[in-house]
């Protein structure tokens, strides 16, 4: 939706928007969500230069590159935000100069603030089995009426854990793309790539559960083809898995965490249980092998925290 108190781009920089787009969409394999943030800071870059007199992109030089990304910084915006700002400037000027909308590319020279690393949140192998234990003993003792609930939260679990899918990829999978005998499940994962993840015992045990006994009493006549249904019998959303994982973890009474946190609990304790980095890589679908290798640090942090706490004084 325009906002009327904001006027429009004038129309050489509302196309040249619209061809970054396209240029995401087609060339890069961005997802939809990088696309429209992207979109939205190249449009916000094109007001501010506009605002300061700039008529065309051969306005944005390096001074007013700065002063957009210094404005911002002035507001409060987080490290994060900012640096992806950056990034979508320099990913924009790069394509413009290559298309020749622009004499050269001054954000080769632009700096932004670098994000910092933290480690991942993870639950403890104990603390991971008692949450997947609470929602297997919830699924079988659950009531009829909400057994499928119950069944699609087990399954849920134990397939984000005992794969380390994302939860996007988890609720776009199909049934079709589940091959419970083989253990092994075909998500699409950033940029479009498609990777095959193979899953243990537990969650085999836990999606025939959920595929019998769970899923045919969510069925509609319009529903979709989802692995996970929703209790009205459509694809079942992010949010609602969401709020699955936070109540199992509240049931099972270990440290709230979301469904990513079973992913990164899931890529810890493979590298812990001996895993190398490349199979871990290829199982979370990691472009950057250095993104896989945060984990390796995980368990060394919390030996450190627990050697600090023995030795005080060490």
């Amino acid at each position: 939706m325009t906002d009327p108190d904001v006027p429009p781009l004038p129309a050489a920089l509302a196309g040249a928007v619209d061809g970054f787009s396209r240029h995401l969409a087609t060339r890069q394999g961005h997802s939809a969500h990088t696309r429209r943030a992207y979109r939205a800071d190249v449009t916000a870059l094109l007001r501010y230069a506009v605002r300061h007199g700039a008529d065309g992109l051969d306005g944005l030089d390096l001074t007013m590159l700065r002063g957009w990304l210094g404005a911002q910084a002035d507001r409060g915006l987080s490290r994060a935000t900012l640096a992806r700002r950056g990034a979508a400037a320099r990913a924009f000027l790069r394509w413009a100069h290559h298309e020749g909308l622009v004499a050269s590319d001054p954000s080769v020279r632009l700096a932004t603030p670098r994000t910092p690393r933290t480690l991942p949140t993870v639950l403890s192998t104990r603390a991971a089995a008692r949450l997947l234990d609470t929602a297997r003993s919830d699924a079988e003792a659950a009531e009829p009426e909400h057994r499928p609930a119950a069944l699609r939260a087990w399954a849920a679990a134990e397939l984000l854990y005992g794969s380390g899918v994302r939860i996007g990829e988890l609720t776009a999978t199909d049934l079709t793309d589940v091959d419970v005998s083989e253990r092994i499940v075909r998500v699409l994962g950033k940029g479009g790539k498609e990777r095959v993840v193979p899953f243990g015992v537990p969650a085999a045990r836990a999606l025939q559960a959920w595929v019998a006994d769970g899923r045919p009493a969510l069925v509609r006549a319009a529903s979709p083809a989802a692995l996970f249904l929703g209790d009205r019998g459509g694809r079942w959303g992010q949010r609602q898995a969401r709020d699955a994982v936070h109540r199992l973890a509240a049931r099972a009474e270990v440290d709230d965490v979301a469904p990513h946190a079973l992913r990164h609990s899931a890529a810890t304790h493979l590298l812990a249980g001996g895993s190398d980095l490349r199979s871990v890589q290829e199982v979370l679908g990691h472009a950057d092998l250095g993104t896989t290798q945060r984990y390796t640090h995980v368990d060394a942090d919390r030996l450190r925290q627990v050697f600090e706490q023995a030795f005080p004084r060490a």
